[in-house]
């Protein structure tokens, strides 16, 4: 079975947690992509929802595809979140960002009751780290920012580049104006030291670690789909 596969096989079952009616985040990646385009087979039929998207490219799916859309604004508290995830860990920890959408994907998550992380099983790790670490930073002060961030990873015993993301020549910017560091660091032992710490750079607007926000990841591999709930439940 190949990757595509395995995405559709969890946004499947995802999707059946959604209910007539609800106030849906809809996340940002080639899984949530899935995700979009088994709703929208649903909502043609008929079902209704209230869809946040969480970037552009997803609310550019999405209407494409006849998905319903709303501001965040309009719709300040969700029921549920559906979207991907770069790494899941045991505990339900995630790096996420690795679209570019780390921001809003945080915000849309954070305003819902519940997010389920639908993944295929490449993305369970034992310890975070494995993907680069997306950190959003505002433009200015660039440089000050990225010595703040490396002096935070080097009193955590941390080590690895960090490089601005490009796309072409340029910076890549994300959809708020911002610039994206990826921090390659190998190994994340205390994910909920680094996340404290780099909340605590002015010049850091979010980072990728997803810490508490995740209630259950639905998980697709070669044997079947499996939830992960927490430590001991449903083990890969």
């Amino acid at each position: 079975m190949d990757a595509r596969q395995l995405k559709i096989q969890a946004a499947s079952v995802a999707l059946e947690h959604v209910r007539p009616g609800m106030r849906l985040g809809i996340g940002t990646g080639s899984t949530a992509d899935e995700f979009v385009r088994l709703l929208a087979e649903k909502v043609e039929a008929g079902f209704e929802i209230k869809g946040v998207p969480t970037s552009e490219r997803t609310a550019g799916l999405c209407v494409e595809l006849g998905v319903p859309l709303f501001p965040l604004e309009e719709v300040p508290e969700l029921d549920l979140t559906v979207d991907g995830a770069d790494e899941v860990d045991r505990e339900l920890r995630l790096i996420k960002g690795g679209g570019g959408a780390l921001l809003r994907e945080k915000i849309v998550a954070c305003a819902s009751e519940k997010m389920i992380v639908i993944a295929d099983e490449s993305k369970i790790v034992d310890t975070l780290g494995r993907y680069p670490l997306p950190i959003e930073v505002n433009p200015f002060g660039l440089a000050s920012t990225r010595i703040a961030i490396e002096k935070v990873a080097s009193s955590l015993d941390l080590s690895g580049t960090i490089d601005l993301r490009m796309d072409r020549a340029v910076p890549y910017e994300t959809d708020g104006g911002h610039f994206i560091l990826d921090a390659s660091f190998g190994r994340i032992p205390d994910a909920e030291a680094l996340s404290s710490a780099l909340n605590a750079i002015p010049g850091v607007v979010e980072h990728g670690l997803f810490i508490g926000v995740a209630s259950e990841a639905i998980i697709a591999g070669p044997t079947g789909v499996k939830t992960m709930k927490n430590r001991g439940n449903q083990e890969i």
